[in-house]
């Protein structure tokens, strides 16, 4: 752990800004080698926000690690994966409406998943039918970003959302009284995080700072009425 703490020090220390001006990244894997990546302090933020909403029966897909650090007053932790998989406990696809079961969460954390199912809007769907009435589903899709292929490679990364558009995809299946939206980064955040370059190589005000032109990170709180 000593070892790779200095490491990492010594990888940020190396970065230099002149260094954007070269054709490979900073980093090919977000800053995860690096730091934080850029859109996981977007997601932590707005999990931290919106900790109230994370109660009851909380599910998650691939993991529970979010509902457990954010999570107040829980009761139980599912799990969703698209197939048999270490601590899930429900298997099925988003967007196979047939493979979920009905009104099972209270909350549902959905991080960076609609960006890699090809047909987005049933997976929505499928969110709605897994909610119970009066659940909220806390979502974060990617806007500016590099390709995921780790994902790519595997079921593929077919999307990157504005917020116009994912807006409307929610409010189409929850109601516009139902849906709030919004959007973090600006033309700093967004650079960094296609070269690469971790959150802790810039400062909480250049993160913060707000640009409607440069959505790195949308966040999307829906709820079933």
């Amino acid at each position: 752990m000593i070892l790779d703490s200095i490491l990492s020090r010594l990888r940020i220390s190396r970065l230099r800004w002149h260094d954007l001006r070269d054709v490979r990244p900073v980093s090919n894997k977000f800053g995860f080698d690096r730091g934080t990546p850029i859109d996981r302090y977007y997601i932590q933020q707005f999990l931290a926000a919106n900790r109230d909403h994370i109660r009851g029966t909380v599910l998650e897909v691939a993991d529970s690690g979010f509902s457990k650090k954010y999570g107040t007053d829980v009761t139980a932790y599912e799990v969703l994966h698209v197939e048999p998989h270490k601590g899930a406990t429900i298997i099925g696809d988003l967007s196979k409406h047939n493979e979920l079961p009905a009104a099972v969460a209270d909350c549902f954390i959905c991080t960076q998943v609609l960006n890699f199912i090809y047909p987005f809007n049933a997976a929505i769907e499928g969110a709605f039918k897994l909610l119970k009435p009066g659940g909220v589903m806390l979502t974060t899709v990617g806007g500016i970003s590099q390709v995921s292929r780790f994902d790519a490679d595997r079921w593929g990364h077919f999307w990157s959302f504005y917020p116009q558009g994912i807006d409307r995809a929610f409010k189409a299946v929850f109601g516009d009284d139902n849906v709030r939206t919004a959007q973090h980064g600006n033309s700093l955040s967004a650079i960094s995080f296609i070269k690469g370059i971790a959150a802790e190589e810039l400062s909480n005000a250049e993160l913060d700072f707000f640009d409607a032109d440069y959505p790195v990170t949308i966040t999307i709180i829906a709820t079933k009425k």
